[in-house]
């Protein structure tokens, strides 16, 4: 927690977090608005999460980004929720206000569609495969089912896929589908959100899932393409997307949150190029 006491820091909470670009990101922001304040990453343990977030904010901390594995637990300390992160049941941005107040927001929802708005990946009544249902699943599918598209969600547990389905239901056209019982079903994007990149394995799905035609996108990103996006191209995937842009976008949301500013992200995307 040695960063984590610089007066008026901001950070990003996970576990792993070392492949984080978000301080890059971030600190690019503060220097290119005229903030003189910094973002660091913080490795923090699975068992003593709460408190070693608590103590972030009391010791100067000004807004805070969660990753895995914690989206989902940070629901208990915040004093208030955004309408987005009710949905989602999963917050990854966070923003101190006066007297400890703790407000939780997710932008990882809109800064994903943004990300495909930009790219031109995606069309309303798209058929989406979705491949977990962790915390980053939950941020996506609201956005997702508000511009149109039919969501097909699987996870190994497939009880969580189903109650996902159920709980987003109201929202559009959603389903739930097992693992075992995947197959070419007209998919127009298939989105990795499982942690299994952040872990060098490849998620379970079949190889005969994979298609030319296909949009695959890995919600995670690195320096080399992930194991998921190494299958779909040696399955003959022509279309293979990582989360480096889903990325830039929610940062530029988390951002617009503590600043009221919403940075150009087309500069940041140049800057990570060089």
């Amino acid at each position: 927690m040695k960063n984590a006491s610089k007066k008026n820091c901001y950070a990003v909470f996970g576990n792993p977090i070392s492949h984080s670009k978000s301080p890059e990101i971030h600190n690019f922001f503060f220097k290119k608005y005229g903030f003189h304040e910094n973002y660091v990453k913080i490795c923090a343990s699975k068992e003593n999460f709460i408190n070693e977030i608590l103590s972030f904010f009391q010791k100067g901390g000004k807004g805070a980004n969660i990753t895995l594995p914690f989206k989902e637990k940070v629901f208990l300390l915040c004093n208030s929720i955004t309408k987005r992160a009710r949905i989602a049941g999963s917050i990854n941005t966070i923003k101190k206000y006066d007297k400890n107040f703790l407000l939780g927001d997710n932008t990882d929802g809109v800064g994903f569609l943004s990300d495909l708005l930009f790219q031109n990946l995606i069309k309303k009544n798209f058929n989406v495969l979705i491949l977990g249902a962790g915390g980053a699943a939950r941020g996506i599918l609201h956005p997702l089912l508000e511009f149109e598209c039919n969501i097909y969600i699987t996870n190994r547990t497939f009880s969580k896929a189903q109650y996902l389905s159920k709980k987003f239901k109201k929202f559009g056209n959603i389903f739930s589908i097992p693992i075992n019982q995947l197959k070419k079903n007209n998919y127009h994007i298939v989105i990795n959100a499982t942690s299994t990149s952040v872990f060098n394995v490849c998620p379970l799905i079949p190889s005969n899932l994979i298609s030319k035609e296909v949009i695959y996108y890995d919600m995670f990103y690195g320096k080399k393409d992930t194991f998921f996006m190494n299958f779909c191209k040696k399955n003959g995937a022509k279309k293979v997307f990582n989360g480096i842009g889903m990325l830039i976008n929610q940062a530029a949301h988390s951002f617009f949150l503590w600043k009221k500013i919403f940075p150009n992200t087309k500069e940041v995307f140049n800057f990570l190029e060089k």
